[in-house]
C-alpha cells in the first residue's frame, strides 16, 4: 500500500452485571463518552481519559508508519447493569453512521470489553461486530482488544478478523494488547489472511479465583496458551468470562488466531482441555467479617505490625457492585477500630452535603439515604468533614495510570477511628489517588478497606504485600459465592455451580 492506510478507531466497552441498575447514558458520560474530533483529540491528550488498549493500539500505529486515524464513537463505563436499550442502539448507529462517511476504510480497530448486555440485546459486543462488517464489508480487516473477562460470543468471532484479550488480572498490559492489535493490523494490510477456531466450557471461575498472579490456575491457563503463539499461531486469547454477567454467554472461552484454520483448531483444542483440566482450582478462599473485625482491631492497637488491606470484593463497582454496601464499615465503626479508611463510597448525596457544610463541619453522616438497591442499607454516624476536593487525578498506578480519572465532588469523612472516602462517580479502587487527592498518607493508614474485587492489587502493592490482602466475605452484588447469586439466564450445568458437569473437546 503505497498512501497511508485509513484506520476507523472506536469501540463499546462496559461489563454487565444482570444483577445491577441498568446503565444509563448519563453513567458512559461521566466516564467515556466521545465521537469525532473530540476522540481524536482525547486520544492525542498527554493524560487522555480513553482506556490504553485504544491509546496503545494509536501510539503503535504512529511508530509503525503514516496512517489516517478516523475517530468514529467510543463509549467507556467500568461495569454497571444491562446497558439502556435506547442509548446502546443509538451508540451503534453513531459508530456505524460514522464508519460509512469515512468510507472507503483500509481497517477498523474496535476497543470492546466483551461481557456487555442490554435490555433487549443478550450479546451487544456480537451486534456492534455484526454491524460493523455490515458497512466495511468482508475484506476491511477488523481488530479489536476485548478484556480478560468478555463473555464470548460466535458472533464476536465471525464478524472480525483478530481479537486479543488481556492477560493480565489486574488488568497491567491493556496498553500492550492495543499495540499487539496494530501489529496485526499492519500485517494483515501487507497481505496476511486469519483464521479463527473459537472453544466455551461449561466453567464459570469465580471472580477471586481469576488472578494472574505466578501460580494461580489462570496463569498457568495463559501460559500454556502462550507457549503455543509460533509458526503461523498468531494469537491465543483465554477469557474467564464475567461470572456476574448471568448471560448465555457465560463461561470460560478460548478464541485462537492463526494463519491456517487447522492450525488454530487444535490449538484451541488444547488449550480449552488444558483449562478443563484446572477447574477443581477455582475455589474461593475468603474471611468471616467476624475474623476481619478482630484483625483490624488488633492491627489498629499494635503498629509494631504490618498494616493489612481489606477487599470487599462483593461491592466491587469494577464489576457493577454499587459501591456502597455498609457491612464492613458499619463492623468496624461499631468495634472502635482504629486508623483505618475506607472507599472510595458512592453517596453523591452525602458527599454534596458536606461540600455545603465545609471543611470542619460535624454533622451526622447518612449512607446510602436515597438508595434503594437490595444491598445498600442506610447507615449513620456521628461525622467530621475531614477534607474536599474535586475528584479529580491522574493515575499513577494500575489499570489507570496515566489517565484522567474522574471521581466527582468528593469529601473525606471522619467518623472517629474510621474515615470513608465519598465520591459522587462510581468507581473502584483501582489506584491510590482516591485516597491521596484527599490528603490520606496510605502508609501511615493501619487497615485500608477498598471495594475493589483484584485491580487494586496492581495499585497498593506498594503499601501492601499479597500477604496482607484479606477478602472479606460479606453479601453483595459482586459476590464470588455463586451459590448465593439468583441466576436466570446463565447456562446449566455449569462447574463449579453443577459439580457434577462434564465436558469433551469437540
Amino acid at each position: 500500500m503505497t498512501r497511508a492506510p485509513r484506520i476507523a478507531v472506536g469501540g463499546f466497552m462496559l461489563e454487565s452485571n444482570s444483577h445491577a441498575p441498568v446503565a444509563t447514558r448519563a453513567e458512559f458520560e461521566s466516564v467515556v463518552l466521545l465521537s469525532g474530533d473530540a476522540l481524536l483529540a482525547d486520544l492525542r491528550a498527554a493524560t487522555p481519559r480513553s482506556p490504553r488498549t485504544i491509546t496503545g493500539f494509536t501510539r503503535a500505529m504512529d511508530e509503525a508508519g503514516a496512517w489516517m486515524p478516523l475517530p468514529t464513537l467510543l463509549a467507556v463505563v467500568g461495569a454497571s447493569g444491562s446497558c439502556e436499550q435506547g442509548f446502546f442502539e443509538w451508540c451503534v448507529d453513531e459508530l456505524c453512521a460514522r464508519l460509512r462517511a469515512a468510507l472507503p476504510l483500509d481497517g477498523v480497530f474496535l476497543s470492546q470489553h466483551g461481557a456487555a448486555d442490554a435490555v433487549g440485546d443478550a450479546d451487544p459486543d456480537g451486534t456492534v461486530f455484526r454491524r460493523v462488517r455490515e458497512v466495511v464489508g468482508p475484506d476491511v480487516p477488523v481488530v479489536a482488544t476485548l478484556d480478560l473477562h468478555a463473555n464470548m460470543s460466535e458472533a464476536m468471532v465471525r464478524y472480525s478478523d483478530v481479537l486479543v484479550s488481556y492477560r493480565t488480572n489486574p488488568h497491567v498490559d491493556m496498553w500492550e494488547r492495543g499495540q499487539d492489535c496494530a501489529r496485526h493490523l499492519r500485517a494483515m494490510l501487507r497481505g496476511l489472511r486469519t483464521h479463527a477456531a473459537y472453544r466455551k466450557l461449561p466453567l464459570a471461575p469465580p471472580s477471586v479465583t481469576q488472578s494472574t498472579a505466578p501460580g494461580t490456575p489462570y496463569a498457568d491457563i495463559i501460559r500454556f496458551g502462550q507457549e503455543r503463539v509460533r509458526d503461523g499461531v498468531i494469537d491465543v486469547s483465554v477469557m474467564s468470562g464475567f461470572t456476574s454477567g448471568d448471560t448465555p454467554k457465560n463461561g470460560l472461552s478460548v478464541v485462537v488466531t492463526a494463519d491456517d484454520r487447522d492450525k488454530a483448531e487444535r490449538v484451541a483444542r488444547e488449550v480449552a482441555t488444558y483449562a478443563w483440566s484446572q477447574r477443581e482450582r477455582f475455589v474461593p478462599r475468603l474471611m468471616t467479617l467476624a475474623d476481619a473485625t478482630a484483625r483490624a482491631v488488633a492491627v489498629g492497637r499494635d503498629t509494631r505490625v504490618g498494616s493489612l488491606l481489606f477487599a470487599d470484593v462483593a461491592d466491587n463497582p469494577g464489576g457493577g457492585g454499587r459501591g456502597n454496601t455498609t457491612w464492613i464499615l458499619e463492623a468496624f465503626h461499631k468495634a472502635g477500630v482504629q486508623g483505618c479508611v475506607v472507599g472510595p463510597f458512592f453517596d453523591a448525596a452525602l458527599a454534596a452535603e458536606a461540600h455545603r457544610l465545609g471543611k470542619g463541619a460535624r454533622f451526622e453522616a447518612i449512607f446510602n439515604r436515597d438508595e434503594t438497591q437490595e444491598f445498600s442499607k442506610r447507615f449513620a454516624a456521628p461525622a467530621t468533614v475531614a477534607a474536599l476536593g474535586n475528584g479529580e487525578f491522574v493515575g499513577r498506578r494500575g489499570i489507570g495510570k496515566g489517565r484522567l480519572l474522574r471521581l466527582g465532588p468528593s469529601a473525606l469523612i471522619d467518623l472517629g477511628g474510621v474515615s470513608v472516602v465519598v465520591g459522587s462517580n462510581r468507581h473502584q479502587a483501582s489506584d491510590p489517588g482516591y485516597f491521596e487527592m484527599l490528603g490520606v498518607d496510605l502508609a501511615r493508614v493501619r487497615s485500608l478497606v477498598v471495594k475493589s474485587r483484584g485491580h487494586f492489587r496492581a495499585a497498593f502493592d506498594e503499601f501492601f504485600p499479597d500477604a496482607r490482602i484479606l477478602e472479606v466475605d460479606v453479601p453483595g452484588l459482586t459476590t464470588p459465592v455463586l451459590a448465593r447469586v439468583p441466576w436466570k439466564r446463565i447456562p446449566r450445568p455449569i462447574y463449579p455451580l453443577d459439580l457434577d458437569t462434564t465436558w469433551a473437546p469437540a
